[in-house]
């Protein structure tokens, strides 16, 4: 049977900032959430290709919990990195910070936590290495990524089951 082989989750650590302007905002002057989400999958996207080093699908997005508004004129840093990973998928958390760029604060806005799939050349499934964590919070990470799995697996059978419910009325 073939090994598996490893990788060091820092390997997949992608950044991304960008400046948010008046376009990208709502009526408060504030980052429109589905901007933010659109560009936590793409960076998060990025951080599993890199990891897995094939073409990924995003399969699952647990949820985006958003603490702080992010304003026009702020820097918005994206952090995303793979924490775990199984045969075929890979877990990518996505740590999003906003700065004022001119008194320097900056403050955690944002978490996400995603689920990607890598794709051979045929669009199926294929292996990805094994995530190795090495810092205290890559550990921590990696550690608690099982029970977000099975919260996962949990909410995806109820999921199934609405969408079973749906399919069978007519609104």
């Amino acid at each position: 049977m073939e090994q598996r082989q490893s990788k060091k989750m820092k390997d997949s650590l992608t950044i991304k900032t960008s400046h948010v302007s008046p376009p990208d905002t709502n009526h408060h002057g504030n980052l429109f959430g589905g901007k933010l989400m659109s560009d936590v999958d793409d960076v998060a996207s990025i951080a599993a290709a890199r990891f897995a080093r094939k073409p990924v699908v995003t399969v699952s997005t647990d949820s985006v919990d958003f603490f702080k508004p992010i304003r026009i004129g702020d820097a918005v840093t994206m952090e995303a990195i793979v924490t775990w990973s199984g045969t075929t998928s890979m877990e990518v958390f996505v740590k999003v910070l906003s700065e004022h760029l001119i008194t320097g604060e900056k403050s955690i806005a944002a978490f996400s936590f995603l689920t990607f799939v890598a794709l051979d050349e045929n669009g199926r499934p294929s292996p990805v290495p094994k995530a190795i964590p090495e810092s205290e919070e890559e550990h921590w990470l990696n550690k608690t990524a099982k029970s977000r799995a099975a919260h996962r697996q949990k909410r995806k059978k109820e999921s199934r089951d609405l969408a079973d419910f749906f399919s069978n009325l007519s609104l």
